[in-house]
């Protein structure tokens, strides 16, 4: 399950040919901005005693450019064994352009992996002036990703191979070759970055999440997820309920769905987000996968066979089209709005059906994968992603069983399904190289049993919850799924196709999270915004 949000931006301003850079250093941002911050006064209420050094420690800032502020915060590996090995988590902090501040902001993207410190470089793309004004906006990478102690598992070389690899087993010697790819995978997780491993999942991300609360100052969290994100805000309000304060969960995950359920329902919703780019499709002149519904379906599903059997060529010899390439070239303009994803999207599968040319779809799919052009990547999100996603839906299935459950992802989706259906075979082959390299998955003291139970954080603050009805990585149904679940969740529904809602495009939108950020105001029961 892949649900980043970050390449996507990058795709947007590609195509519209606008780089996206960390913002300039703004006029009137306050000049006495200090260079340490003070715990919140009742940090260490209701703490464990052991673990109060760290909701105490002192945060030391350091201009790091463009009118940003660096740090780290410190945190144990291990929430159960707090006296021992600790990491450094990586933060950015924006400071508030006025004088009249709230206090601090904290922002996750999604992923999993990927980097909140790079969001938050991006403050001024992320939030709207108003919110800007008020809050500190503050990215950390969660612990094992980026600038924050980052799981290392294979080089890049390696890296592409596993990217690459058939992601559609078709016989036994192909699904050994599938366990194969993800054990070595393991393994050099393992050996590389073994004692971190077990402690990589959502719930200790959470955890990490109130330390830093408290560090910072603020006696509750004001919280930005998006996507991924929203899982490490709904885990934290639910463990720590008391201490929500503006929780903004927007693309959201719903926590109770197994590692299967969740790749069945993106199967569903990339699958409506194709059936709207077919749309607007078949009204252009040159469609390129045809003028019908079955015949565009089976002339993609067509297109990924063809690549799983010849890989198309493209403008590096060396790296051919994959299938598993070619179905994240597809997916990415999927993300986007039909101004900005869809007139590329079917330009490069114009190229690729009637040339077998895939460079474009690579593009895409570099795009992605954060994969640059030569050959390295930008942080380690390819690497984590595996790693999160089995710690915390450590269901397993053997080949039998997946394969049983093919009939059921390619009815969600031809052309997706077959992609997303191999999940839990991959997080078993990914727990038996870890066991075989030494490591337990299952070691982390708050891994949750599967499913995870509803996540309602009682007594906590107005939790606000954004559903796009057309969102083809987190689907509508999750965010309706989480509201009705929080005691205090309430859901705000934006009719559009794009992935997450807030500053896309929406005032409607943008207004009522201002509202509840800036003022603490939810909006009413049933409230929507049109595209």
């Amino acid at each position: 399950m892949t649900l980043r949000v970050l390449a996507a931006l990058a795709f947007a301003a590609v195509v519209a040919v606008a780089g996206c850079s960390a913002e300039p250093e703004r006029d009137g941002r306050p000049a006495d901005v200090p260079d340490r911050s003070t715990p919140a006064a009742d940090a260490t209420e209701g703490v464990d005693p052991a673990l109060a050094p760290f909701y105490t420690q002192e945060l030391e800032w350091r201009d790091c450019g463009e009118g940003h502020q660096c740090s780290t915060a410190t945190v144990p590996i291990d929430y159960a064994d707090p006296g021992g090995d600790t990491i450094e988590l990586a933060l950015l902090r924006a400071p508030a352009t006025s004088d009249d501040r709230l206090g601090s902001l904290l922002v996750n993207p999604g992923g999993p992996g990927a980097s909140g410190v790079e969001y938050a470089q991006l403050a001024g793309s992320v939030v709207t002036e108003q919110v800007r004004e008020r809050y500190d906006i503050v990215g950390f990478d969660p612990r094992g990703v980026a600038g924050s102690s980052p799981v290392d598992c294979i080089d890049d070389a390696e890296l592409d191979d596993y990217l690459a690899a058939d992601p559609t087993p078709d016989d036994d010697a192909e699904i050994a070759d599938m366990e194969e790819s993800i054990r070595d995978l393991a393994e050099g997780c393992q050996a590389r970055s073994g004692e971190l491993v077990p402690h990589v999942g959502t719930a200790d991300v959470a955890r990490d999440l109130d330390v830093l609360r408290a560090a910072l100052g603020d006696e509750k969290l004001n919280y930005l997820g998006k996507s991924y994100g929203t899982f490490i805000g709904a885990l934290y309000a639910d463990q720590f309920p008391d201490r929500v304060g503006r929780l903004v969960l927007d693309g959201a995950i719903d926590p109770t769905l197994t590692g299967d359920a969740l790749g069945l329902g993106q199967a569903h919703g990339f699958e409506r987000a194709l059936s709207t780019f077919l749309t607007w499709c078949f009204a252009q002149d040159n469609c390129a996968v045809g003028s019908s519904e079955d015949e565009a379906r089976a002339t993609l599903a067509g297109l990924l066979r063809q690549a799983d059997q010849e890989p198309l060529a493209t403008d590096d010899d060396n790296r051919p089209l994959t299938e598993s390439l070619a179905f994240y070239g597809i997916i990415l303009p999927l993300y986007l709005t039909a101004d900005e994803g869809y007139e590329p999207l079917n330009e490069a599968l114009d190229l690729a059906l009637t040339e077998d040319d895939g460079t474009l779809l690579m593009t895409f799919a570099d795009l992605y994968l954060e994969r640059n052009s030569d050959g390295t990547y930008n942080g380690n999100a390819n690497e984590v992603i595996s790693l999160v996603n089995c710690m915390d839906h450590p269901e397993s299935a053997t080949a039998d069983e997946a394969k049983a459950g093919l009939a059921e992802f390619t009815a969600a989706s031809e052309v997706f399904g077959p992609f997303l259906a191999w999940g839990g075979l991959g997080c078993t082959a990914l727990a038996d190289g870890l066991g075989e390299a030494g490591g337990d998955p299952t070691a982390s003291p708050t891994s949750e049993p599967a499913p995870h139970p509803p996540v309602t954080a009682p007594g906590a603050d107005p939790i606000l919850v954004v559903g796009t009805t057309g969102d083809p990585a987190t689907p509508y149904e999750w965010a309706q799924a989480l509201a009705g679940q929080l005691s205090s969740g309430v859901l705000l529904t934006y009719d559009s196709t794009v992935h997450t809602a807030y500053l896309a495009g929406s005032d409607c939108i943008d207004s009522a999270v201002d509202t509840y950020l800036l003022a603490g105001t939810v909006p009413d029961e049933g409230a929507s915004c049109a595209s």
